[in-house]
């Protein structure tokens, strides 16, 4: 035989080994443990569901709220996440789509969830251009999120004419410190035009009844699309002494900035940390991101000296992973990147959709994402719950579901969701079911309807680490 037919034969068998067992180069992590006392719950049937937000009541800890999309959708506990029941009656009647949610609990113990509401998105990532009537409102429950007031307050309100700005991401913060702005409620968003996009801010002083015109926080304006190069990702948080601290995205960089005045004002925004592009595709999924998330550890003291922590995910390893930046001055400066998956560093496995909080009891910090360390093709994925008691310098990684779920294509969202309290996490995530008998995945069969195509489900997970840190 000719050296270069051996060759030829050879370099076949080779790869049809590899696509017989892939895990012939590549082997799964070892199992994650548990984490402790964890209990998952579905929230909803198989639909067009995703996008999920979680609250935890601080005037009442056994009161929780998960929101979810589409449409506007509320799930609620009064037993600290043993049991949920849908809310009735909040999705707008009036608009064609809600969505994009987002909820908290404020100083006085209500419940508020913010969302947008459309009746045309525009073009394909162009959301700007041919839009139609869109706004963002919110709705206040003042029983811990089994009934919700109505009307709901607008934020914002665009109307009918086509090419008008379009409102998207909004992100609802309070202020449930002993501060001199106690109360104030926040809500930042990016705004579509035609030719940009703006980062702009309302903020209720009223229990979120009325709103401020919506300023630009951002007078460096980002790209028209919904990519990389727009200004996207808003989250915010309150310290101890009613600083307001608040991050996004603009291109491969994360900004941050502070209001000392209770939203009226704010300092210049600044590029603290450098990533990847933080918009990225992940096999299987319609689309994915890193957008970032910061919390503050309300014991850690004002502005001069408050325990800042921000989390994203890019691809600066090859595969995606999640990191998380510590700051000990206030954001003035920020520590390095710490990787919070624990899986080997270039193992070909994705982590991404993280999101991030910090309890205000204890300080830990817990960070929840989804997980493909157990499948060496990189396609299952699972959700893991990351837990650091040292001030976000290690992280250890528990396994929050066990059984994976493989997406098809389907709209998973932009948002995964994470709330604590004394040591009691609760999440909440988007997941997808297998398909119906006979259907092999959204982009494969034109004879499957939409309608009979969309499988995803929205989850609730409680994990309680009391217990265990008690005894360790």
């Amino acid at each position: 035989m000719r050296k270069e037919s051996f060759a030829v034969t050879f370099f076949a068998a080779w790869l049809a080994a590899i696509a017989a067992s892939p895990g012939a180069l590549a082997q799964a992590a070892p199992p994650l443990p548990p984490a402790p006392d964890a209990r998952v719950t579905t929230l909803t049937a198989p639909g067009y569901f995703s996008e999920p937000s979680v609250a935890v009541n601080p005037l009442n800890p056994k009161q929780v709220i998960v929101a979810y999309q589409v449409p506007a959708s509320i799930a609620y506990s009064q037993d600290a996440g043993a049991t949920w029941t849908p809310a009735a009656d909040v999705a707008p009647k009036n608009f064609k789509t809600s969505g994009d949610v987002s909820v908290t609990y404020d100083n006085k113990g209500h419940a508020i969830l913010c969302y947008i509401a459309f009746n045309e998105l525009g073009t394909f990532n162009y959301w700007g251009h041919a839009t139609r009537s869109n706004g963002i409102f919110i709705r206040r429950s003042l029983d811990g999120g089994k009934t919700w007031t109505a009307p709901p307050a607008t934020v914002s309100l665009k109307r009918v004419k086509p090419g008008i700005p379009m409102e998207d991401k909004p992100y609802v913060v309070a202020d449930v410190s002993h501060g001199p702005f106690a109360g104030n409620l926040y809500i930042a968003w990016t705004r579509w035009t035609l030719t940009d996009s703006r980062m702009v801010l309302s903020r209720s002083t009223d229990d979120g009844k009325t709103w401020t015109e919506p300023v630009e926080i951002d007078h460096q304006r980002g790209l028209p699309r919904d990519d990389n190069g727009a200004l996207e990702g808003f989250d915010g948080a309150v310290g101890s002494d009613s600083t307001l601290y608040a991050v996004w995205s603009l291109g491969d960089e994360i900004q941050f900035t502070t209001s000392r005045d209770g939203g009226r004002t704010f300092a210049k925004p600044r590029s603290i940390l450098h990533t990847a592009p933080i918009m990225f595709a992940v096999q299987d999924f319609e689309r994915a991101n890193g957008f970032p998330q910061i919390a503050v550890d309300a014991h850690s003291g004002d502005y001069k000296h408050a325990h800042l922590y921000v989390t994203w995910s890019d691809y600066r390893n090859g595969d995606i992973d999640v990191f998380c930046a510590r700051s000990t001055d206030g954001g003035r400066h920020w520590g390095p990147a710490v990787r919070v998956n624990s899986d080997p560093v270039h193992d070909g496995a994705d982590q991404f959709f993280q999101w991030l909080t910090v309890d205000p009891v204890s300080g830990a910090l817990s960070v929840i994402f989804y997980d493909r360390r157990n499948n060496p093709a990189n396609r299952k994925t699972t959700v893991t719950l990351a837990r650091s008691t040292d001030g976000g310098q290690t992280f250890k990684n528990y396994a929050w579901t066990t059984k994976p779920f493989v997406a098809t294509g389907d709209f998973m969202g932009d948002y995964s969701g994470i709330a604590s309290y004394a040591n009691r996490i609760y999440g909440a995530w988007t997941e997808e079911t297998p398909p119906k008998p006979g259907e092999t995945g959204a982009k494969a069969s034109a004879t499957v309807s939409e309608r009979q195509r969309a499988h995803t489900i929205v989850r609730a997970g409680v994990a309680d680490f009391g217990a265990k840190e008690a005894a360790q």
